[in-house]
Protein backbone atom coordinates (compact mmCIF):
# COMPACT_ATOMS: atom_id res chain seq x y z
CA UNK A 1 0.00 0.00 0.00
CA UNK A 2 1.16 3.54 -0.76
CA UNK A 3 1.47 5.59 2.43
CA UNK A 4 0.78 9.03 0.98
CA UNK A 5 -2.12 10.44 -1.00
CA UNK A 6 -1.48 11.47 -4.59
CA UNK A 7 -3.27 13.42 -7.28
CA UNK A 8 -5.54 11.17 -9.32
CA UNK A 9 -7.03 11.66 -12.76
CA UNK A 10 -7.91 15.08 -14.22
CA UNK A 11 -5.05 15.00 -16.72
CA UNK A 12 -7.01 16.91 -19.38
CA UNK A 13 -8.31 19.54 -16.98
CA UNK A 14 -4.89 19.91 -15.37
CA UNK A 15 -3.28 20.47 -18.75
CA UNK A 16 -5.88 23.12 -19.57
CA UNK A 17 -5.28 24.95 -16.28
CA UNK A 18 -1.52 24.81 -16.67
CA UNK A 19 -1.90 26.30 -20.14
CA UNK A 20 -3.94 29.18 -18.70
CA UNK A 21 -1.35 29.87 -16.01
CA UNK A 22 1.61 29.71 -18.41
CA UNK A 23 0.23 32.46 -20.62
CA UNK A 24 1.66 35.02 -18.24
CA UNK A 25 -1.20 37.41 -18.90
CA UNK A 26 -4.58 38.32 -17.48
CA UNK A 27 -7.29 35.64 -17.40
CA UNK A 28 -10.75 35.37 -15.90
CA UNK A 29 -11.55 31.66 -15.69
CA UNK A 30 -14.60 29.81 -14.42
CA UNK A 31 -14.25 26.37 -12.81
CA UNK A 32 -17.59 24.76 -12.04
CA UNK A 33 -18.74 21.45 -10.58
CA UNK A 34 -20.56 19.95 -7.62
CA UNK A 35 -19.26 20.56 -4.14
CA UNK A 36 -16.30 18.46 -2.98
CA UNK A 37 -15.53 17.45 -6.58
CA UNK A 38 -11.96 18.80 -6.36
CA UNK A 39 -12.06 22.27 -7.92
CA UNK A 40 -9.70 23.82 -5.39
CA UNK A 41 -7.36 20.80 -5.36
CA UNK A 42 -7.11 20.96 -9.16
CA UNK A 43 -6.12 24.63 -9.08
CA UNK A 44 -3.59 23.97 -6.33
CA UNK A 45 -2.06 21.13 -8.35
CA UNK A 46 -1.82 23.34 -11.44
CA UNK A 47 -0.21 26.15 -9.41
CA UNK A 48 2.41 23.70 -8.10
CA UNK A 49 3.07 22.42 -11.61
CA UNK A 50 3.87 25.87 -13.00
CA UNK A 51 5.40 27.17 -9.75
CA UNK A 52 3.07 30.18 -9.52
CA UNK A 53 4.54 32.64 -6.99
CA UNK A 54 1.50 34.20 -5.30
CA UNK A 55 -2.01 32.88 -4.65
CA UNK A 56 -5.07 34.03 -2.70
CA UNK A 57 -7.98 31.69 -2.08
CA UNK A 58 -11.25 32.96 -0.57
CA UNK A 59 -14.17 30.76 0.46
CA UNK A 60 -17.09 33.15 -0.11
CA UNK A 61 -19.71 32.70 2.64
CA UNK A 62 -23.45 32.87 2.04
CA UNK A 63 -23.84 36.03 4.11
CA UNK A 64 -24.17 39.79 4.08
CA UNK A 65 -21.37 42.00 2.68
CA UNK A 66 -19.73 42.28 6.11
CA UNK A 67 -19.32 38.50 6.31
CA UNK A 68 -17.81 38.32 2.82
CA UNK A 69 -15.39 41.18 3.51
CA UNK A 70 -14.35 39.59 6.78
CA UNK A 71 -13.65 36.30 4.98
CA UNK A 72 -11.55 38.14 2.39
CA UNK A 73 -9.55 39.95 5.07
CA UNK A 74 -8.88 36.71 6.93
CA UNK A 75 -7.78 35.00 3.71
CA UNK A 76 -5.39 37.84 2.86
CA UNK A 77 -3.80 37.44 6.29
CA UNK A 78 -3.59 33.65 5.92
CA UNK A 79 -1.93 33.85 2.50
CA UNK A 80 0.49 36.56 3.58
CA UNK A 81 -0.80 39.40 1.40
CA UNK A 82 1.20 42.48 2.39
CA UNK A 83 -1.14 44.84 4.24
CA UNK A 84 1.02 47.86 3.44
CA UNK A 85 0.62 47.26 -0.31
CA UNK A 86 -2.91 45.89 -0.49
CA UNK A 87 -5.49 47.29 1.86
CA UNK A 88 -8.13 45.08 3.38
CA UNK A 89 -11.36 45.99 1.55
CA UNK A 90 -14.11 47.66 3.56
CA UNK A 91 -16.74 47.69 0.76
CA UNK A 92 -17.66 45.48 -2.19
CA UNK A 93 -16.29 48.18 -4.51
CA UNK A 94 -12.94 48.04 -2.69
CA UNK A 95 -13.00 44.24 -2.94
CA UNK A 96 -13.20 44.44 -6.72
CA UNK A 97 -10.45 47.05 -6.80
CA UNK A 98 -8.22 44.94 -4.54
CA UNK A 99 -8.63 41.96 -6.86
CA UNK A 100 -7.51 44.16 -9.74
CA UNK A 101 -4.48 45.41 -7.82
CA UNK A 102 -3.48 41.88 -6.84
CA UNK A 103 -3.78 40.68 -10.44
CA UNK A 104 -1.55 43.53 -11.66
CA UNK A 105 1.03 42.48 -9.08
CA UNK A 106 1.01 38.90 -10.39
CA UNK A 107 -1.25 37.25 -7.80
CA UNK A 108 -3.67 34.50 -8.77
CA UNK A 109 -6.99 35.04 -6.96
CA UNK A 110 -9.62 32.32 -6.52
CA UNK A 111 -13.14 33.10 -5.28
CA UNK A 112 -14.90 29.87 -4.29
CA UNK A 113 -18.72 29.60 -4.15
CA UNK A 114 -18.88 32.58 -6.46
CA UNK A 115 -22.59 31.96 -7.06
CA UNK A 116 -23.37 33.64 -3.73
CA UNK A 117 -22.77 36.98 -5.43
CA UNK A 118 -26.14 36.43 -7.09
CA UNK A 119 -27.74 37.22 -3.71
CA UNK A 120 -29.44 40.61 -3.64
CA UNK A 121 -27.22 41.93 -0.85
CA UNK A 122 -24.04 41.07 -2.76
CA UNK A 123 -25.07 41.55 -6.36
CA UNK A 124 -23.55 45.04 -6.71
CA UNK A 125 -20.13 43.39 -6.54
CA UNK A 126 -20.58 41.97 -10.05
CA UNK A 127 -20.95 45.48 -11.50
CA UNK A 128 -17.83 46.65 -9.66
CA UNK A 129 -15.95 43.56 -10.82
CA UNK A 130 -17.07 44.17 -14.42
CA UNK A 131 -15.35 47.55 -14.44
CA UNK A 132 -12.15 46.03 -13.05
CA UNK A 133 -12.22 43.06 -15.44
CA UNK A 134 -12.76 45.31 -18.46
CA UNK A 135 -9.81 47.47 -17.45
CA UNK A 136 -7.54 44.46 -16.92
CA UNK A 137 -8.67 42.92 -20.22
CA UNK A 138 -7.73 46.08 -22.14
CA UNK A 139 -4.25 45.86 -20.61
CA UNK A 140 -4.06 42.05 -20.47
CA UNK A 141 -0.50 41.62 -21.75
CA UNK A 142 0.80 43.75 -18.88
CA UNK A 143 -1.22 41.94 -16.19
CA UNK A 144 0.59 38.78 -15.00
CA UNK A 145 -2.13 37.68 -12.55
CA UNK A 146 -5.64 36.35 -13.01
CA UNK A 147 -8.94 35.44 -11.40
CA UNK A 148 -10.57 32.05 -10.93
CA UNK A 149 -14.22 31.94 -9.93
CA UNK A 150 -15.37 28.58 -8.63
CA UNK A 151 -19.01 27.61 -8.28
CA UNK A 152 -21.21 24.66 -7.46
CA UNK A 153 -24.73 25.86 -8.27
CA UNK A 154 -24.98 25.78 -12.04
CA UNK A 155 -28.09 27.92 -12.53
CA UNK A 156 -26.84 30.77 -10.35
CA UNK A 157 -23.43 30.74 -12.03
CA UNK A 158 -25.12 30.91 -15.41
CA UNK A 159 -27.16 33.89 -14.22
CA UNK A 160 -23.98 35.70 -13.19
CA UNK A 161 -21.74 34.87 -16.13
CA UNK A 162 -23.84 33.75 -19.11
CA UNK A 163 -27.01 35.82 -18.88
CA UNK A 164 -26.96 38.58 -21.51
CA UNK A 165 -28.25 41.08 -18.95
CA UNK A 166 -25.59 40.22 -16.34
CA UNK A 167 -22.70 42.67 -15.81
CA UNK A 168 -20.11 39.89 -16.27
CA UNK A 169 -21.67 38.47 -19.43
CA UNK A 170 -19.06 37.33 -21.95
CA UNK A 171 -16.16 38.39 -19.69
CA UNK A 172 -14.67 34.99 -18.82
CA UNK A 173 -11.69 33.87 -20.89
CA UNK A 174 -11.88 30.15 -20.02
CA UNK A 175 -14.35 27.62 -18.63
CA UNK A 176 -13.65 24.23 -17.09
CA UNK A 177 -16.55 21.99 -16.05
CA UNK A 178 -15.34 19.46 -13.50
CA UNK A 179 -17.18 16.15 -13.33
CA UNK A 180 -16.64 13.02 -11.29
CA UNK A 181 -13.38 11.13 -11.48
CA UNK A 182 -13.59 8.44 -14.12
CA UNK A 183 -13.55 4.80 -13.07
CA UNK A 184 -9.93 4.40 -14.17
CA UNK A 185 -8.90 7.01 -11.59
CA UNK A 186 -10.91 5.30 -8.86
CA UNK A 187 -9.25 2.01 -9.73
CA UNK A 188 -5.86 3.71 -9.35
CA UNK A 189 -6.85 4.92 -5.87
CA UNK A 190 -7.97 1.45 -4.81
CA UNK A 191 -4.88 -0.24 -6.21
CA UNK A 192 -2.67 2.07 -4.15
CA UNK A 193 -4.66 2.22 -0.92
CA UNK A 194 -7.02 -0.77 -0.65
CA UNK A 195 -7.74 -4.21 -2.04
CA UNK A 196 -9.21 -3.89 -5.51
CA UNK A 197 -12.11 -6.34 -5.66
CA UNK A 198 -15.37 -6.04 -7.61
CA UNK A 199 -17.29 -5.90 -4.35
CA UNK A 200 -15.22 -3.05 -2.92
CA UNK A 201 -15.39 -1.08 -6.16
CA UNK A 202 -19.19 -1.32 -6.21
CA UNK A 203 -19.53 -0.51 -2.50
CA UNK A 204 -17.34 2.60 -2.67
CA UNK A 205 -18.56 3.81 -6.05
CA UNK A 206 -22.21 3.46 -5.01
CA UNK A 207 -21.39 5.46 -1.88
CA UNK A 208 -18.92 8.09 -3.14
CA UNK A 209 -19.06 7.84 -6.95
CA UNK A 210 -16.16 9.90 -8.34
CA UNK A 211 -15.73 12.46 -5.55
CA UNK A 212 -12.00 12.41 -4.67
CA UNK A 213 -12.49 14.19 -1.33
CA UNK A 214 -14.51 11.29 0.09
CA UNK A 215 -11.92 8.68 -0.89
CA UNK A 216 -9.22 10.84 0.68
CA UNK A 217 -11.28 11.22 3.86
CA UNK A 218 -11.44 7.42 4.10
CA UNK A 219 -7.68 7.22 3.49
CA UNK A 220 -6.98 9.79 6.21
CA UNK A 221 -9.15 7.80 8.64
CA UNK A 222 -7.35 4.58 7.71
CA UNK A 223 -10.47 2.74 6.54
CA UNK A 224 -10.30 2.80 2.74
CA UNK A 225 -9.29 -0.86 2.82
CA UNK A 226 -11.36 -1.85 5.87
CA UNK A 227 -14.57 -3.86 6.06
CA UNK A 228 -17.84 -2.27 5.02
CA UNK A 229 -19.12 -1.93 8.58
CA UNK A 230 -15.86 -0.52 9.92
CA UNK A 231 -15.75 2.09 7.16
CA UNK A 232 -19.37 3.10 7.70
CA UNK A 233 -18.96 3.34 11.47
CA UNK A 234 -15.81 5.44 11.25
CA UNK A 235 -16.98 7.75 8.46
CA UNK A 236 -20.60 8.35 9.50
CA UNK A 237 -21.56 7.17 12.99
CA UNK A 238 -18.98 8.44 15.48
CA UNK A 239 -19.01 11.94 16.95
CA UNK A 240 -15.78 12.68 15.08
CA UNK A 241 -16.91 11.11 11.78
CA UNK A 242 -15.90 13.43 8.91
CA UNK A 243 -18.96 12.67 6.75
CA UNK A 244 -21.61 12.62 9.46
CA UNK A 245 -22.93 16.08 8.56
CA UNK A 246 -21.63 16.29 4.99
CA UNK A 247 -24.99 16.04 3.25
CA UNK A 248 -26.65 18.59 5.53
CA UNK A 249 -23.79 21.08 5.36
CA UNK A 250 -23.01 20.88 1.66
CA UNK A 251 -26.17 19.71 -0.10
CA UNK A 252 -29.29 20.24 1.94
CA UNK A 253 -28.62 23.41 3.94
CA UNK A 254 -29.52 25.69 1.03
CA UNK A 255 -32.89 23.97 0.67
CA UNK A 256 -33.74 24.91 4.28
CA UNK A 257 -36.05 21.94 4.71
CA UNK A 258 -37.93 22.42 1.45
CA UNK A 259 -38.35 19.56 -1.00
CA UNK A 260 -37.52 16.90 1.64
CA UNK A 261 -40.47 14.69 0.73
CA UNK A 262 -39.57 14.70 -2.95
CA UNK A 263 -35.85 14.12 -2.42
CA UNK A 264 -36.30 11.26 0.03
CA UNK A 265 -38.85 9.46 -2.13
CA UNK A 266 -36.73 9.69 -5.27
CA UNK A 267 -33.66 8.55 -3.31
CA UNK A 268 -35.48 5.51 -1.96
CA UNK A 269 -37.31 4.72 -5.21
CA UNK A 270 -34.85 5.39 -8.06
CA UNK A 271 -36.70 5.30 -11.34
CA UNK A 272 -40.02 6.47 -9.92
CA UNK A 273 -42.51 8.20 -12.20
CA UNK A 274 -44.24 11.53 -11.71
CA UNK A 275 -47.43 9.64 -10.87
CA UNK A 276 -45.64 7.57 -8.22
CA UNK A 277 -44.31 10.72 -6.63
CA UNK A 278 -47.63 12.55 -6.66
CA UNK A 279 -49.42 9.59 -5.06
CA UNK A 280 -46.79 9.38 -2.34
CA UNK A 281 -46.95 13.09 -1.56
CA UNK A 282 -50.75 12.94 -1.31
CA UNK A 283 -50.53 10.36 1.45
CA UNK A 284 -48.10 12.20 3.73
CA UNK A 285 -48.18 15.91 2.91
CA UNK A 286 -50.49 18.78 2.10
CA UNK A 287 -48.61 19.70 -1.08
CA UNK A 288 -50.64 19.60 -4.27
CA UNK A 289 -49.60 17.83 -7.47
CA UNK A 290 -48.84 21.25 -8.95
CA UNK A 291 -46.39 21.93 -6.11
CA UNK A 292 -44.71 18.59 -6.70
CA UNK A 293 -44.14 19.56 -10.34
CA UNK A 294 -42.69 22.88 -9.23
CA UNK A 295 -40.41 21.17 -6.73
CA UNK A 296 -39.14 18.79 -9.40
CA UNK A 297 -38.46 21.67 -11.78
CA UNK A 298 -36.38 23.52 -9.16
CA UNK A 299 -34.50 20.40 -8.05
CA UNK A 300 -33.70 19.54 -11.68
CA UNK A 301 -32.94 22.96 -13.17
CA UNK A 302 -31.62 25.04 -10.27
CA UNK A 303 -29.91 22.59 -7.95
CA UNK A 304 -29.14 19.74 -10.36
CA UNK A 305 -30.01 17.19 -7.67
CA UNK A 306 -32.58 15.23 -9.68
CA UNK A 307 -32.47 14.11 -13.29
CA UNK A 308 -35.30 12.97 -15.52
CA UNK A 309 -34.42 10.10 -17.81
CA UNK A 310 -36.32 9.01 -20.87
CA UNK A 311 -36.19 5.56 -22.42
CA UNK A 312 -34.20 5.08 -25.58
CA UNK A 313 -36.00 6.45 -28.69
CA UNK A 314 -38.35 8.62 -26.59
CA UNK A 315 -38.97 12.17 -27.78
CA UNK A 316 -37.53 14.90 -25.50
CA UNK A 317 -41.09 15.98 -24.66
CA UNK A 318 -42.22 12.48 -23.67
CA UNK A 319 -44.02 12.26 -20.33
CA UNK A 320 -43.01 8.71 -19.43
CA UNK A 321 -39.78 9.79 -17.81
CA UNK A 322 -38.32 8.43 -14.61
CA UNK A 323 -36.67 10.39 -11.84
CA UNK A 324 -33.33 9.72 -10.17
CA UNK A 325 -31.00 11.52 -7.80
CA UNK A 326 -27.94 12.56 -9.76
CA UNK A 327 -25.50 12.17 -6.90
CA UNK A 328 -24.66 8.76 -5.44
CA UNK A 329 -23.58 10.20 -2.10
CA UNK A 330 -26.81 12.15 -1.61
CA UNK A 331 -28.89 9.14 -2.68
CA UNK A 332 -27.03 6.82 -0.29
CA UNK A 333 -27.36 9.33 2.53
CA UNK A 334 -31.10 9.94 2.16
CA UNK A 335 -32.04 6.34 1.35
CA UNK A 336 -29.71 4.39 3.62
CA UNK A 337 -27.72 6.42 6.14
CA UNK A 338 -29.61 9.46 7.42
CA UNK A 339 -32.13 7.62 9.61
CA UNK A 340 -29.66 5.20 11.25
CA UNK A 341 -27.16 8.02 11.89
CA UNK A 342 -29.87 10.18 13.48
CA UNK A 343 -30.68 7.38 15.95
CA UNK A 344 -27.13 6.98 17.27
CA UNK A 345 -28.05 8.30 20.74
CA UNK A 346 -30.85 5.77 21.14
CA UNK A 347 -29.71 2.50 19.55
CA UNK A 348 -26.57 0.33 19.74
CA UNK A 349 -23.93 1.37 17.22
CA UNK A 350 -23.45 -2.11 15.75
CA UNK A 351 -27.17 -2.51 15.10
CA UNK A 352 -27.44 0.84 13.32
CA UNK A 353 -24.37 0.22 11.18
CA UNK A 354 -25.74 -3.19 10.21
CA UNK A 355 -29.06 -1.59 9.29
CA UNK A 356 -27.38 1.06 7.14
CA UNK A 357 -25.21 -1.54 5.44
CA UNK A 358 -28.23 -3.69 4.63
CA UNK A 359 -29.93 -0.74 2.98
CA UNK A 360 -26.79 0.07 1.01
CA UNK A 361 -26.65 -3.52 -0.27
CA UNK A 362 -30.17 -3.06 -1.68
CA UNK A 363 -29.24 0.30 -3.20
CA UNK A 364 -26.22 -1.25 -4.91
CA UNK A 365 -28.49 -3.05 -7.35
CA UNK A 366 -29.37 0.24 -9.01
CA UNK A 367 -25.82 1.47 -8.45
CA UNK A 368 -24.50 -1.48 -10.46
CA UNK A 369 -26.64 -0.50 -13.47
CA UNK A 370 -25.19 3.02 -13.38
CA UNK A 371 -21.64 1.78 -12.92
CA UNK A 372 -21.92 -0.66 -15.82
CA UNK A 373 -23.33 2.03 -18.10
CA UNK A 374 -20.47 4.32 -17.11
CA UNK A 375 -17.91 1.58 -17.77
CA UNK A 376 -19.35 0.88 -21.21
CA UNK A 377 -19.11 4.57 -22.07
CA UNK A 378 -15.61 4.95 -20.62
CA UNK A 379 -14.26 1.87 -22.38
CA UNK A 380 -15.77 2.97 -25.67
CA UNK A 381 -14.35 6.48 -25.29
CA UNK A 382 -10.90 5.03 -24.62
CA UNK A 383 -11.20 2.53 -27.49
CA UNK A 384 -11.14 -0.48 -25.18
CA UNK A 385 -13.29 -3.54 -24.78
CA UNK A 386 -15.62 -5.41 -27.10
CA UNK A 387 -18.31 -2.82 -27.81
CA UNK A 388 -18.06 0.59 -29.47
CA UNK A 389 -20.92 2.91 -28.58
CA UNK A 390 -22.44 5.31 -31.08
CA UNK A 391 -24.78 6.72 -28.42
CA UNK A 392 -24.81 6.75 -24.63
CA UNK A 393 -26.12 3.60 -23.03
CA UNK A 394 -29.82 3.64 -22.11
CA UNK A 395 -32.52 1.61 -20.46
CA UNK A 396 -35.84 0.81 -22.07
CA UNK A 397 -39.31 0.49 -20.61
CA UNK A 398 -42.93 0.98 -21.54
CA UNK A 399 -46.37 0.75 -19.98
CA UNK A 400 -46.70 -2.93 -20.79
CA UNK A 401 -44.10 -3.95 -18.17
CA UNK A 402 -41.40 -4.33 -20.79
CA UNK A 403 -38.14 -3.47 -19.04
CA UNK A 404 -34.52 -3.86 -20.09
CA UNK A 405 -31.70 -2.59 -17.86
CA UNK A 406 -29.25 -1.63 -20.60
CA UNK A 407 -29.52 -1.03 -24.32
CA UNK A 408 -26.25 -0.25 -26.13
CA UNK A 409 -26.08 0.62 -29.83
CA UNK A 410 -23.13 0.49 -32.22
CA UNK A 411 -24.63 2.12 -35.31
CA UNK A 412 -21.61 1.82 -37.65
CA UNK A 413 -21.09 -1.81 -36.67
CA UNK A 414 -24.83 -2.60 -36.84
CA UNK A 415 -24.78 -4.17 -33.39
CA UNK A 416 -27.26 -3.81 -30.55
CA UNK A 417 -26.62 -5.22 -27.10
CA UNK A 418 -29.17 -5.81 -24.34
CA UNK A 419 -28.12 -6.26 -20.75
CA UNK A 420 -29.52 -7.46 -17.46
CA UNK A 421 -27.72 -6.50 -14.22
CA UNK A 422 -27.96 -8.23 -10.85
CA UNK A 423 -25.92 -7.52 -7.74
CA UNK A 424 -25.88 -11.26 -7.04
CA UNK A 425 -24.74 -13.58 -9.83
CA UNK A 426 -27.08 -16.29 -8.52
CA UNK A 427 -30.07 -14.08 -9.35
CA UNK A 428 -29.03 -14.01 -12.99
CA UNK A 429 -29.92 -17.69 -13.27
CA UNK A 430 -33.61 -16.89 -12.77
CA UNK A 431 -33.60 -13.72 -14.86
CA UNK A 432 -32.16 -14.83 -18.20
CA UNK A 433 -35.38 -16.25 -19.64
CA UNK A 434 -37.29 -13.14 -18.58
CA UNK A 435 -34.66 -10.87 -20.15
CA UNK A 436 -34.71 -12.87 -23.39
CA UNK A 437 -38.49 -12.50 -23.53
CA UNK A 438 -38.25 -8.74 -23.07
CA UNK A 439 -35.61 -8.51 -25.81
CA UNK A 440 -37.95 -10.30 -28.22
CA UNK A 441 -40.76 -7.91 -27.36
CA UNK A 442 -38.41 -4.97 -27.91
CA UNK A 443 -37.39 -6.30 -31.34
CA UNK A 444 -41.04 -6.79 -32.28
CA UNK A 445 -41.69 -3.12 -31.44
CA UNK A 446 -38.45 -1.79 -32.98
CA UNK A 447 -38.33 -3.92 -36.11
CA UNK A 448 -35.53 -1.89 -37.69
CA UNK A 449 -33.12 -3.97 -35.59
CA UNK A 450 -34.43 -7.29 -36.94
CA UNK A 451 -32.69 -7.20 -40.32
CA UNK A 452 -28.96 -6.66 -40.80
CA UNK A 453 -28.21 -6.14 -37.10
CA UNK A 454 -26.26 -8.39 -34.75
CA UNK A 455 -28.29 -8.82 -31.57
CA UNK A 456 -26.34 -9.63 -28.39
CA UNK A 457 -27.54 -10.33 -24.87
CA UNK A 458 -25.29 -9.86 -21.85
CA UNK A 459 -25.71 -10.86 -18.20
CA UNK A 460 -23.78 -8.74 -15.70
CA UNK A 461 -22.95 -9.10 -12.00
CA UNK A 462 -20.05 -7.88 -9.83
CA UNK A 463 -18.43 -11.33 -9.85
CA UNK A 464 -19.30 -14.39 -11.98
CA UNK A 465 -17.51 -17.69 -11.43
CA UNK A 466 -16.64 -20.23 -14.13
CA UNK A 467 -19.68 -22.47 -13.50
CA UNK A 468 -22.11 -19.58 -13.69
CA UNK A 469 -20.42 -18.30 -16.84
CA UNK A 470 -20.97 -21.64 -18.50
CA UNK A 471 -24.67 -21.61 -17.52
CA UNK A 472 -25.11 -18.06 -18.82
CA UNK A 473 -23.37 -18.76 -22.12
CA UNK A 474 -25.41 -21.95 -22.60
CA UNK A 475 -28.53 -19.74 -22.71
CA UNK A 476 -27.12 -17.49 -25.42
CA UNK A 477 -25.86 -14.66 -23.20
CA UNK A 478 -22.43 -13.12 -22.81
CA UNK A 479 -21.29 -13.22 -19.18
CA UNK A 480 -19.59 -10.06 -17.89
CA UNK A 481 -18.56 -9.05 -14.41
CA UNK A 482 -16.78 -6.00 -13.05
CA UNK A 483 -13.41 -7.70 -13.51
CA UNK A 484 -14.13 -7.99 -17.23
CA UNK A 485 -15.37 -4.41 -17.48
CA UNK A 486 -12.41 -2.91 -15.61
CA UNK A 487 -9.73 -5.01 -17.33
CA UNK A 488 -7.05 -2.78 -18.82
CA UNK A 489 -8.27 0.41 -17.10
Amino acid sequence: MVSSWGFYGRSGELEQLESILRRGRWFFARVSGRRRIGKTALIQQALRSVDAPRFLYVQVPDSAPAGVLSAVSDAMDTFGIDETRFRRPATLLELAQTIGALARAGTIVALDEFQYFSRKALHEFTSHLQAVVDELSRDSAAVPGGLFVLGSLHTELVALLDNRDAPLYNRTTDHIELGHLDVESILAILREHADLTPERLLFLWNLFEGVPKFYRDCFEQGVLGSSRTELLARMFFLSSSPLRSEADNWFLSELRGRYDVVLKYVARHPGCSNGDLVEHVKTISHESPEQVGGYLKILIEKYGMIEKRLPIFAAPTAKKGRYYLRDNFLRSWLACLANPVSAINFQPLARLVEQADGRLVEAEGFGLERLVALLYEERSRKDMGDFSLSDRIHGYWDRKNLEIDLVAIDEPGRRIRFGTCKRSAAKLRHDLANCASHVERFLNEQRQYREGWTVEKVAIAPRIDAQMRAEIEAQGFIAQDLRDLTAGL
